[in-house]
């Protein structure tokens, strides 16, 4: 029953990363928390530590699917990488010492804030003006205070890069598209982060722990994700410009009620 709902959920965010540039992590990680009960107060831990590692490899998969001449967009913005990777290191370590709700409530507030900026101010639901003009890049100088912002709070780099990019001109398929290899760039530090650290874990339990990874959970999700993410970069879905813009805010309204569901 476990396999069978990691690979489920694993489906699902392969779904996500393709068509989001989300790597699932908020639905991921209450499954997580659930299938390692048995870890006690470490399970969240270890969930959110799984979660990452399986966002990293969901993303580098996607980045390689990905057209190149799309890719070519972000090629010569190699110090937005750099600033990037140091913002997401930056980012993790702060959380590790950060109080869980600080973390939880910051996430809350942020996707909040974020909904209420696409639905108010106009830009991102219609940019077929802009459409008109090429599209512009994200400013090297974001690069710190985005990776470190989207680590620290584990709101994933499409919650922060995707507005960005849609505003800048680019259309949602593009947007999305270019999300996986900043995640990547976010997401790789703490991931290296969580497989190298040596946690007090109760390893008593039938969890197979690599630092905080639940191995077993990282390659059920994985080989649910995987094919998916493959299949459909090479056969995308045509989806209407507008209609992907207000899905892409439906799911951010997603995440935030099961974030209140799951911290109240």
């Amino acid at each position: 029953m476990e396999l069978l709902l990691l690979l489920g959920i694993g489906l699902l965010t392969g779904l996500t990363t393709v068509l989001f540039g989300f790597g699932g992590g908020f639905v991921t990680v209450p499954v997580i928390v659930w299938v390692d009960a048995g870890l006690g107060a470490d399970a969240a831990h270890v969930a959110v530590a799984t979660s990452t590692v399986v966002m990293v490899v969901n993303a580098c998969v996607a980045t390689a699917a990905t057209d190149r001449n799309v890719l070519a967009r972000l090629s010569r913005n190699r110090g937005l990488f750099a600033l990037l990777v140091l913002g997401g290191a930056v980012g993790a370590f702060a959380a590790r010492y950060a109080p869980g709700p600080v973390t939880q409530w910051g996430f809350i507030g942020y996707l909040t804030v974020t909904i209420a900026d696409l639905l108010l101010r106009p830009g991102f639901l219609r940019n077929g003006a802009r459409s008109q003009r090429p599209a512009k890049a994200i400013s090297t100088a974001a690069g710190l205070p985005i990776g470190a912002t989207a680590a620290f709070l584990g709101v994933g780099g499409s919650v922060l890069t995707v507005p960005v990019m849609r505003r800048s001109g680019h259309d949602m398929r593009t947007a999305t598209s270019l999300a996986n290899p900043l995640t990547l760039a976010i997401a790789a530090p703490a991931a290296v982060l969580f497989l190298v650290e040596r946690p007090a874990l109760d390893h008593s339990s039938a969890v197979f722990l690599l630092g905080s990874v639940d191995l077993g959970a990282a390659a059920a999700l994985l080989a649910g994700a995987l094919p998916v993410i493959v299949l459909l970069r090479r056969r995308p879905p045509r989806i209407p410009d507008v209609f992907y813009a207000r899905s892409y805010l439906g799911l951010l309204v997603l995440m935030t009620v099961t974030m209140l569901a799951a911290t109240l």
